[in-house]
This record gives structure tokens, sequence and C-alpha cells, in this order.
């Protein structure tokens, strides 16, 4: 064999080897219990869904450890979903919570955890100051900035001017 045709045969082996190790690690995480978003705070609306019931297949959610209590869980058109949704009790305590849900038929219980903090982390950010684009007006964040561009813009026409005038009278460039 040649050394090239082993070499390639042996990359194409250790490619299909890692890729039969990953896929199960892979595959086992679609059929959880999907919590969105998965920190709130007391008083938010959660979505959940699972594709773990199967097509079209139906849930019943437990979402009592947060104090939400009951809740169902729909097919859904996305893909095979059971989709369903609870309130997060505005007298919710923070901490990690575990969210159930029943399926319909086989009985298959899947999981996911829910994080209430007393606050939102995300808070909505609103721009400041400007854009720093390489354009624009002369009254830019930082007047140290503007008088070096208006200073270089200086010298180039300078310079570009004298050059021109020397080419004209023929001094020779």
């Amino acid at each position: 064999m040649r050394p090239t045709t082993r070499l390639l045969t042996g990359s194409a082996l250790a490619v299909a080897a890692a890729g039969l190790v990953c896929a199960p690690a892979y595959a086992g995480d679609t059929d959880g219990l999907e919590v969105f978003p998965s920190s709130v705070v007391p008083g938010a609306q959660v979505t959940v869904n699972t594709v773990a019931c199967g097509d079209g297949g139906t849930a019943a959610g437990d979402a009592s450890a947060v104090g939400a209590g009951a809740f169902t869980l729909a097919p859904s058109t996305h893909e095979g979903d059971a989709i369903g949704q609870f309130r997060v009790p505005p007298s919710a305590q923070p901490g990690t919570y575990e969210i159930v849900a029943t399926c319909a038929k086989g009985g298959r219980r899947v999981t996911g955890d829910l994080v209430v903090a007393l606050t939102s982390q995300r808070q909505p950010v609103h721009p400041r100051g400007s854009v720093k684009t390489g354009v624009g007006g002369a009254l830019g964040p930082d007047p140290v900035q503007t008088a070096a561009g208006v200073a270089a813009l200086a010298v180039a026409a300078a310079g570009g001017t004298w050059l021109l005038h020397r080419r004209a009278r023929g001094d020779g460039i």
C-alpha cells in the first residue's frame, strides 16, 4: 500500500470512529425537556417542549416544584414537539427547580431545569456614544483624535499642492 493511501485510509477511519462515539451523546440530549427561557424572574411565562413523546404525542407537565402546578403539553407542528406553557408565581423563591413532563402514551418521564432569579439577567442595552465607522462628523467623542485627523489632512493637502506646483514648473519629480 502506498504511504499516501495508508494515510488517507487511517484519517477516514479516525473520523468515522469519532463520529460514532459522538453521535449517541448528541442524540440523547434531544429527548429531554427543553425549558425556555431557562432563567426567569418570578411572574414570568415559561415555555417547555419535548420530542420524547413522539410525533403528535401529548404530555402532562408538573411545575409544582416552583409552585406553578400542573400544565398540559400539546402536539405542535414544529418537528413533532409537544409544547406547553406555565407562569412562574410571583411568590417563587430564587433557586433551581426541576420541571417534569410525563408522556400520555408509554408514560415516559422527562425533566428539565428552571432557574428562578430575583433580577433578570438580560437587561436591555441602549446604545451610547458614536459609531466607530472610520468616517463621521468633526465632533467625534475624542477632540485629540479629531485634531490629529485634521492635521494629517492639512499635511497631505500641503504636500500634494507642493508636488503639483513643482511638476507644473518643470523642476522634475
